[in-house]
């Protein structure tokens, strides 16, 4: 087999210490690592550490006579199959979103003609910071690809996302990438609908009917059917995500708007319904908010909402020749999925257990649930999650 390599930029955060379980990772499954460390790295990890684990040289600087005789900038960003940015910091993200090139790691992002990931790190105002939010919009509309950042407990004392996703997550996503470059674009030329996130059922102009849902397993997947070649369509309820690179997206509320957008974007050779549609929705929605009365609560009369899998599935035109529905329980998940398979009358069923912390979080376990049996997948990242159904869908639709 060829070998796997991977250009690993490790930027300045406290989260660098994370990269050495990472390339640890990286080489026991046969995937080989060589860094740069940048200069405000070198004071949370050392050199020697990273060499240690590459057993390869670890490169810094940009003037270099030995290195850059030969164009050494050059020749890192080309060598390896993937570049990876981890912890990706908000000054290295800055740089290449403008085309910066001041040190050995931008010059070597800015020269690079292979795909990049990156796995931002920082203090959670500067991620939610406009700024940086523009430079990651601009990273994404590149052809960058993101993993995290995390929601959690920070070094500074504060809480939220900016967090660097665990080594084991972006592991797996390196090795999702390596799955989906060997099969290729098998789905080019095909028209793929993606469900994701929440649906928003209206009480009154402030209050709502919801759940969980962040949307970022659908997202994934979107995104992994389109490195496939696919032309994807994504309806999307509320969520606090990016755009998926390479997908069209159409954002909704109510599960009425989401079954309307996913009807507008028939026909398609496969429909994956990831999103978290609420059942039910109040009779009627009040045109002002509901104040507080000596007789307690009002009641709240509630209505069905659409069945948007069982539509899909049950049509007699347009039918999507695969459909994939997904199954979130808390109990008895394989019971209860087989029976949504049956009931809904689609193909597949993708059903995992979010008694957890999955509806939110970063990684997932699921298990396809087929008319002819059951697989079972072990826990893994989102990421990969996505890859692996990806190339599953690419096979049944060959």
């Amino acid at each position: 087999m060829t070998e796997r390599r991977v250009l690993l930029v490790i930027g300045g955060g406290i989260a660098a210490y994370k990269s050495l379980e990472l390339i640890r990772l990286l080489a026991k499954s046969g995937v080989r690592t060589r860094a740069i460390v940048t200069n405000a790295a070198s004071h949370f990890v050392t050199p020697l550490s990273v060499g240690s684990l590459t057993e390869d040289k670890v490169y810094g600087d940009l003037f270099s006579l030995t290195d850059e005789a030969e164009m050494g900038h050059i020749q890192l960003s080309r060598s390896a199959d993937l570049v990876v940015v981890a912890p990706a910091t908000a000054d290295l993200m800055a740089k290449v979103a403008h085309g910066l090139a001041n040190d050995l790691a931008s010059t070597a992002l800015l020269a690079t003609d292979k795909p990049v990931l990156m796995a931002p790190a920082m203090n959670v105002r500067m991620w939610l910071n406009a700024a940086t939010q523009r430079n990651r919009a601009r990273l994404a509309a590149d052809g960058v690809q993101f993993i995290g950042p995390d929601d959690g407990a920070m070094a500074c004392g504060e809480f939220g996302p900016g967090r660097m996703a665990e080594p084991q997550a972006i592991h797996d996503a390196i090795l999702a990438f390596y799955d989906q470059r060997a099969i290729g674009q098998p789905l080019a030329g095909r028209k793929v609908l993606v469900t994701a996130g929440p649906t928003l059922e209206q009480i009154d102009p402030v209050r709502f009917i919801s759940n969980r849902s962040s949307g970022k397993q659908g997202f994934a997947i979107a995104e992994a059917l389109a490195r496939l070649g696919a032309h994807v369509r994504l309806v999307s309820g509320p969520v606090a995500l990016a755009d998926p690179f390479g997908v069209d997206i159409v954002r909704v509320e109510s599960a009425e708007q989401m079954l309307a957008a996913c009807e507008a974007a028939l026909p398609a050779d496969a429909a994956v319904c990831v999103a978290a549609v609420a059942d039910w929705r109040p009779e009627s929605t009040a045109s002002k908010k509901i104040k507080k009365g000596a007789d307690g609560p009002p009641p709240i009369s509630l209505s069905e909402n659409p069945d948007i899998l069982a539509t899909l599935s049950k049509k007699k035109s347009k039918r999507p020749r695969l459909v994939v529905g997904f199954a979130a329980e808390t109990n008895d998940v394989e019971a209860h999925a087989k029976q949504k398979l049956a009931k809904k009358g689609c193909d597949w069923i993708v059903a995992n257990d979010v008694s957890g912390d999955v509806m939110g979080g970063d990684s997932n376990q699921v298990m396809i649930i087929r008319a002819d049996g059951v697989e079972r997948w072990p826990e893994m990242a989102k990421t990969a999650v996505a890859g692996k159904l990806a190339a599953e869908i690419a096979a049944a639709l060959a």
